[in-house]
């Protein structure tokens, strides 16, 4: 009998030191706009508001750097990564792969109760959908996507998907903010969920990659309007 899929979580390294927490706390104000892209990373007044010595805090600078979240510069210090197009470009191809094939082995996978939960998170989607709830929709999508994940039951995916996903973060959410984008999100959501239910493994692989592949359209177009509108 095959084992039951294990939470995303449990396949993580559970932080153990100092500069783990410190890592994840930096992490978080990087995704929340604390620390925005292309900022610079005052280690003194870190080190005030942590509470803690240079030595965790500039591990965890290590840490980052690795994700692709921080960059360092010689005799400069360290700044919060800014996403290029040419990035955006590069990863959205590899990911819309990855995830695709994600949901080509959750269609296979997932039982009437894991198709029970995903149809929660969908209605919740809807609502925050139609109720403009750009933030929420967020977290909700981001629910949906890790429960995809979770049911392919392939560790290797999930590792990779989860460091491209924490480049992408810094600028995946501007992209709902595109005019229908947050519709067209939905819809085609709704269209991963429907050959979820029908056991279509090739047909999810197909809706998965056409979503994440709009994505990266809806970057482009909105990147284009906020040129427009400065050189106007």
């Amino acid at each position: 009998m095959p084992s039951s899929p294990l939470p995303i979580a449990a396949m993580r390294l559970v932080p153990n030191s100092l500069h783990d927490e410190v890592a994840a706390k930096l992490r978080a104000r990087i995704f929340d706009g604390q620390l925005a892209p292309g900022s610079f990373i005052d280690e003194a007044a870190l080190c005030e508001s942590l509470e803690i010595s240079r030595t965790p805090l500039r591990e965890a600078l290590k840490v980052l750097t690795a994700e692709g979240l921080v960059r360092h510069e010689p005799r400069r210090g360290c700044f919060v990564n800014q996403v290029t197009e040419q990035d955006l470009d590069e990863i959205f191809p590899v990911i819309a792969l990855l995830e695709g094939r994600c949901a080509f082995e959750a269609a296979r996978n997932a039982t009437d109760a894991d198709l029970a939960v995903l149809d929660t998170l969908h209605e919740r989607l809807n609502r925050h959908a139609r109720a403009g709830q750009i933030t929420e929709y967020y977290e909700v999508n981001f629910a949906i996507h890790e429960a995809i994940i979770t049911l392919a039951n392939n560790r290797w995916l999930a590792l990779v998907i989860s460091d491209l996903r924490k480049i992408l973060k810094l600028a995946r959410l501007q992209q709902l903010h595109a005019p229908g984008r947050l519709e067209q999100s939905l819809a085609e959501h709704m269209a991963v969920f429907a050959a979820l239910k029908a056991r279509d493994a090739d047909g999810a692989e197909v809706a998965m990659r056409t979503h994440l592949t709009r994505q990266r359209v809806a970057l482009r177009e909105l990147a284009r309007t906020q040129k427009s509108r400065v050189l106007a």
